[in-house]
């Protein structure tokens, strides 16, 4: 408990900015102490109240953004006092009762795109499969002629709707992945939007180049079509955004049917050597060898990963044990929408010691649902997670995810100050009511930017 008491200096030097003080909460969950993964996953480092009013209820204190203490609020008072920092700077935020968590961090998300295809739920109900859609021109590349003639400002009107939706239901820092453009111009547009949004807040947004996202229709026509584009990734693309200077990753779909392990590892291979560090779409419909080369590339995640193969994981828990570690980003909300009646083996990878995250896979197409809560009740439903599991997948692993564990997705002094208040008293809710608007109180870099009564 000392640690969690622990105030860091700063915050004395006469400035008028208050901190805050969110007291009242029925529990706290810190998710202190790093990623998690094997039976640590489960392990949320919880603070309970027997009275949430009582001096020994767990609280929370932030100054200028950042967590300063967190444990029962009158040692919390009293460290704070100590530091000299007066309690009456700090706003009190009333959890009536409510649990506290730390801000969820969706990191898997194609935030923005024009057009929809709602069509494709009536294909699939009629057999069509994910890759039939695409060969017939549907899927990304419908998506893909959409967001070309989209507008700079449509895109824009896009991003802030579902980022407002994505606040509502507690999430603080989304990745958003480019892929709808296909060509440089376009996915430079993509890239500086996504920053843009970000910069806006209050949901931090970090980007991701998804150029290899498929091949696209003035490529296709030609025999060699995916090699050409391949080598127009690296020769044209790559250099554009790398000195472009805003995505902070490189994705590949690495896939049967999309770009195979060779051609993905090129890929990657040249994006790091610009600065970008590597992740991937593997094994998603089926066991293509993206595991084994995200374990090999050592990728910050692998993605959707519902058909690995046997080798595949064992290739990421050899990572993970030699300190390596490949998050493995599930999507529980993909393949419960495009039908299917199999899931990413969850319980394989955290049997393995493999760290877990979950994200929504929010897109126009297979994962139409801005809803991170949501992804949780489908992540204990379908993958067989206990909701502390599913919560640290969202919180801190998914931090890990995006390289910024050391920033967010834990509430320990130092942090970055996101956190939401929830309308449950436990977190062991928050699965239990798929869909619903549970959220009370958002707040983002200690300002509280979502308030519901």
């Amino acid at each position: 408990m000392t640690s969690s008491l622990r105030v860091i200096e700063g915050g004395r030097t006469g400035e008028l900015t208050p901190g805050f003080l969110v007291v009242g909460a029925s529990e706290v969950v810190t998710l202190e102490g790093g990623v998690r993964r094997g039976p640590e996953q489960s392990q949320v480092g919880r603070l309970l109240a027997d009275d949430p009013a009582g001096p020994e209820a767990p609280s929370v204190a932030g100054w200028e953004g950042r967590v300063v203490a967190v444990g029962p609020r009158a040692a919390v008072e009293a460290a704070l006092e100590a530091e000299g920092l007066p309690l009456g700077r700090f706003a009190r935020i009333d959890a009536a009762g409510g649990a506290v968590t730390p801000g969820l961090i969706d990191p898997h998300t194609h935030l923005l795109f024009a057009g929809s295809r709602e069509d494709e739920l009536v294909l699939r109900q009629g057999g069509a499969s994910y890759l039939d859609i695409l060969a017939a021109g549907g899927g990304i590349l419908s998506t893909v002629a959409a967001t070309r003639a989209a507008s700079e400002g449509e895109l824009l009107a896009h991003g802030r709707r579902w980022l407002d939706e994505m606040l509502g239901h507690g999430v603080t820092t989304i990745e958003a992945k480019s892929g709808y453009g296909l060509d440089l111009e376009t996915e430079l547009r993509l890239v500086d939007i996504a920053h843009r949004l970000g910069r806006e807040g209050p949901v931090d947004v970090v980007p991701t180049w998804l150029g290899a996202h498929a091949v696209p229709p003035e490529f296709r026509t030609r025999p060699d079509g995916t090699e050409a584009y391949v080598r127009s990734l690296i020769d044209e693309q790559l250099p554009g955004i790398a000195a472009h200077g805003r995505a902070r990753f490189a994705d590949v779909f690495c896939e049967t049917g999309v770009f195979t392990p060779d051609q993905s590892r090129r890929v990657l291979e040249a994006a790091r050597g610009f600065g970008l560090e590597p992740r991937l779409h593997a094994d998603e419909l089926a066991p293509s060898g993206g595991a084994e080369l995200a374990a090999e590339l050592n990728a910050a995640s692998a993605d959707h990963l519902a058909t690995p193969s046997k080798a595949g994981i064992r290739a990421m828990a050899e990572a993970a044990e030699a300190g390596n570690p490949v998050v493995a980003t599930l999507l529980p909300i993909t393949t419960w929408f495009l039908m299917k009646d199999h899931h990413a083996p969850a319980r394989s990878f955290v049997d393995a010691g493999v760290p877990v995250a979950i994200g929504t896979d929010f897109n126009p197409g297979t994962s139409p649902a801005p809803n991170l809560a949501l992804a949780i009740s489908f992540a204990c439903v379908n993958l067989g997670l206990s909701p502390d599991e599913a919560l640290a997948a969202v919180t801190i692993n998914a931090a890990r995810a995006l390289s910024l564990e050391d920033e967010i997705g834990s509430l320990e002094p130092g942090k970055v100050a996101d956190l939401v208040i929830w309308r449950v008293p436990t977190t062991a809710q928050i699965p239990y009511f798929p869909g619903a608007d549970l959220v009370r109180t958002v707040i983002k870099r200690g300002r509280v930017v979502l308030d519901r009564p």
